[in-house]
């Protein structure tokens, strides 16, 4: 019956994203120009995502022969499952968002309340297509593996690797289509608002294409895929530490289900909360009351469904009952939900003092604007660590291990609705961009304005969901991590004493992971940037009659350059979590040769620095990531804040020390804080089928 449920839930997401893609696809392109231009979006974006595609099945098919050959079917199967099935999620986000923009800039000649509908919908369409294909691979997979009669140790190998497939595909895309996006945008803003004094979107920039491409492979393509391995790898976290707690337990097979049960219930809420979503008032406030719909509904599903599910029937209504604990510990990741997206909105939306303070700082010159933006940055990491430490407590109180990674899926059932209202951003984004680009009337921009304003704000929303998530999500991994050394070499002495210096060298070798991981994907979108920044100048001092409107800039050597610059920088930092248990693996059996203790207890060494490494990755990767993030959306909204008439407004001294500002927060927010996401995940997979290999 429950298996029953979960597949009619997430055929009922997918179709649901079917239709609302079918409907938006019957909708008014507009103009012939305004078609144009989204074509030639739509031709880099997809050219793009060919490319980078082309070079992800590279490496995923030497990772599938090494699973082949090192481990079994059963893992190399689930890979592969996972790798395409991410991949899919992004690509289906990308699809879509490329063919709404044109319609929701057609849709804004009929106001706010239309455009909004229309823009909201495309987001739906990523959203719930990403949590039905999740949820249906994790049910399908097991539910086949089960038919094998495979024991539940062997599923969870096959289902840790469906999880790594997925992973290691997001950060990729996400790594990948942040580079081309911060390097299509820094170099556009530079040299096209700066130098050259012409407003954002202006046809006669030469990058203003390579900018539209980079917000769908970027913020389309890249999250969708990131969302689809976070809400995978969560659900099979939950499902490895129901296996853990309730072995040889009579409830064991209760569970394990009963994670799957969640995201039925919730995935149902998510989908009723859609129709919520209505201008009344502001445009944020429509999105929000959206959100809420679904949390509530979702809360109250989840009560009825843990009653009758876990034995509340029998049990009664206590506090002490199982089942009232298992629902408490559900909605503490509702809650856990709710909380993160007060405190990102807090940050970075311009109606806060956070970023009405950068926007001051700007009027005394960037570098002072710099140095409030780093400031704000710093101070958005300490509440989400309150927050997320208050639900790790609660969630554990009410049910040990189990209970956090409860919470960590629910917070991840919510993907629907979550996305929805990530992937309607680069919609009006891209909206925004077209009417300004097919010279469509000031009203037009001005709807399409005011919906990007918001959608500035719900991308750090879920950038900040997204990383708490994959913060809890991390720890039970790393749970499930220690419980399976102890399964695997009960002969060991395995702690976490930090008395021992093996620990400590783990703590500092993963903590400086995440550091060297943002570094090289700054260095990357800053030499892609830099490249888009001579080939803007080439093109205004070699095509005359660019700045006069009589010459047609060259958009695809933009776009060109950018490919090629992302696809080659995204390799090396991706390969970094898989490099891992390897490399220190490589050290201990170093050691080995010139110290007798090294030598004695080699994988004892290797384990427990491991352990300690993802512990330390798992901290620094978190606190970095939500610094970038927050702090990179504040650096945003500060230049918008300004550019709506605050401070100077545009072409004053305080909006140019912004320009600066974002130009660095780009990359913070955009491409190395939201890549950390993945990166904690691929770690921690890593290992486990490290101690799946030894």
């Amino acid at each position: 019956m429950i298996w029953g449920g979960v597949l009619a839930s997430a055929l009922c997401a997918l179709g649901y994203g079917f239709f609302q893609a079918r409907c938006i696809l019957k909708l008014p392109q507009g103009n012939h120009r305004m078609q144009e231009i989204a074509a030639a979006i739509q031709e880099g974006a997809h050219a793009y995502l060919s490319r980078q595609y082309r070079s992800i099945f590279v490496v995923g098919l030497l990772v599938a022969v090494f699973f082949w050959w090192g481990f079994s079917s059963i893992i190399t199967v689930g890979f592969l499952v996972g790798a395409i099935l991410s991949g899919l999620c992004g690509y289906a986000g990308m699809a879509i968002s490329v063919r709404a923009n044109v319609r929701t800039a057609e849709a804004a000649r009929g106001g706010l309340a239309v455009a909004l509908k229309v823009a909201f919908r495309s987001g739906a369409v990523t959203g719930f297509l990403v949590a039905g294909v999740g949820l249906l691979s994790v049910t399908g997979y097991t539910i086949a593996l089960m038919a094998m009669g495979l024991p539940w140790g062997k599923i969870m190998e096959g289902l840790v690797a469906l999880g790594f497939g997925g992973s290691l595909i997001s950060l990729f895309a996400r790594l990948g289509g942040g580079i081309f996006t911060k390097g299509a945008d820094v170099g556009a803003d530079l040299v096209g608002k700066i130098e050259a004094g012409i407003p954002e979107d202006d046809p006669r920039n030469p990058a203003v294409i390579a900018d539209n491409v980079g917000d769908n492979v970027g913020d389309c393509a890249g999250t969708g895929a990131d969302l689809f391995e976070t809400y995978v790898v969560t659900l099979v976290a939950s499902l490895q530490m129901a296996f853990f707690q309730y072995k040889g337990d009579g409830k064991l097979s209760t569970m394990l289900l009963y994670p799957f049960a969640l995201n039925a219930v919730c995935m149902l809420g998510c989908l009723i909360g859609t129709s919520f979503v209505k201008l009344k008032g502001s445009v944020m406030g429509a999105l929000y009351r959206g959100l809420i719909a679904s949390v509530v509904l979702s809360a109250v599903g989840i009560v009825i469904m843990t009653y009758y599910w876990v034995g509340g029937a029998v049990g009664g209504f206590g506090i002490e009952q199982e089942w009232v604990k298992l629902a408490l510990c559900a909605c503490v990741g509702l809650v856990t939900t709710g909380g993160l997206v007060w405190i990102t909105e807090y940050y970075t939306a311009s109606r806060y003092a956070p970023v009405q303070s950068i926007a001051k700082a700007s009027v005394t010159g960037a570098g002072t604007n710099l140095i409030q933006g780093l400031a704000v940055s710093l101070e958005s990491c300490f509440l989400p660590a309150l927050l997320i430490a208050g639900a790790i407590t609660s969630a554990y109180l009410c049910g040990g291990l189990f209970g956090i990674s409860l919470a960590a899926t629910t917070m991840l059932s919510l993907t629907g609705i979550i996305l929805s209202i990530d992937a309607y951003g680069p919609v009006t984004d891209n909206a925004g961009g077209i009417a300004e680009m097919a010279g469509l009337p000031a009203s037009v921009r001005h709807v399409t304005d005011q919906l990007d304003a918001v959608g500035n704000t719900t991308k750090a929303v879920t950038k900040g969901y997204a990383i708490g998530s994959a913060a809890l999500a991390a720890l039970v991994l790393f749970s499930a991590y220690t419980q399976e050394v102890r399964q695997y070499f009960p002969n060991l002495q395995f702690s976490f004493d930090l008395e021992n210096p093996m620990i400590i060298i783990g703590l500092l070798v993963g903590g400086s992971i995440p550091y060297l991981f943002s570094a090289m994907s700054m260095k990357a979108v800053g030499r892609a940037g830099a490249s888009i920044v001579i080939e803007v100048r080439r093109q205004f001092s070699e095509i005359k009659g660019i700045m006069e409107g009589t010459a047609k800039p060259d958009y695809e050597k933009a776009v060109d350059i950018l490919t090629q610059a992302s696809l080659r920088a995204m390799i090396l930092p991706s390969l970094l979590p898989l490099l891992l248990p390897i490399g220190i693996w490589g050290f201990v059996q170093g050691a080995a040769t010139i110290s007798t203790y090294f030598a004695a207890y080699r994988i004892q060494s290797t384990l427990t620095i491991l352990g300690g490494a993802l512990l330390g990755l798992i901290v620094t990767g978190f606190f970095l990531a939500v610094s970038m993030t927050s702090g990179g959306g504040a650096w945003d909204n500060a230049k918008k804040y300004i550019e709506e008439g605050h401070h100077g407004g545009k072409g004053s001294p305080a909006y140019h020390a912004a320009v600066t500002g974002d130009t660095v927060g780009d990359p913070y927010k955009d491409t190395a804080g939201p890549a950390i996401n993945p990166l904690i995940k691929i770690a921690n997979l890593a290992a486990l089928l490290f101690l799946t290999f030894l």
